[in-house]
């Protein structure tokens, strides 16, 4: 099974709903992650924002940063090699790397909401 580790830049957060406008490349990613983690696909994402000692533990994206800069990111490496800089991965490749349908990763996830309203 494929080990797949995306290091984002400094962002707020990794879903693309937050701030002043929706990016719809965070959250075709972040659904797509949601499908995969479900059905228990190792992918990890850190940022750099919450998470930089993994990117200056790791040699590779610590070269990536140095000859590129922030541009780098986000950088995404399976099995521990570099597969991606600059860009997060396609649906294809998800679909790919994990060997499951492409259609699966296009559906909206589907989460239970509950809402508990007290009564005075």
């Amino acid at each position: 099974m494929k080990k797949v580790e995306i290091f984002d830049p400094a962002m707020c957060c990794s879903t693309g709903v937050c701030g002043p406008s929706v990016d719809p490349e965070l959250t075709r990613v972040a659904a797509a992650i949601f499908v995969l983690e479900k059905k228990g696909f190792p992918i990890t994402r850190y940022q750099l924002t919450n998470d930089p000692d993994r990117f200056a533990d790791n040699q590779e994206i610590q070269r990536l940063l140095t000859e590129k800069g922030p541009d780098a990111l986000p950088v995404v490496m399976v099995d521990g090699k570099v597969e991606k800089v600059g860009a997060y991965p396609t649906n294809e490749e998800f679909a790919a790397w994990f060997e499951v349908k492409l259609e699966e990763l296009s559906k909206k996830p589907k989460a239970k909401l509950s809402i508990n309203v007290k009564q005075s």
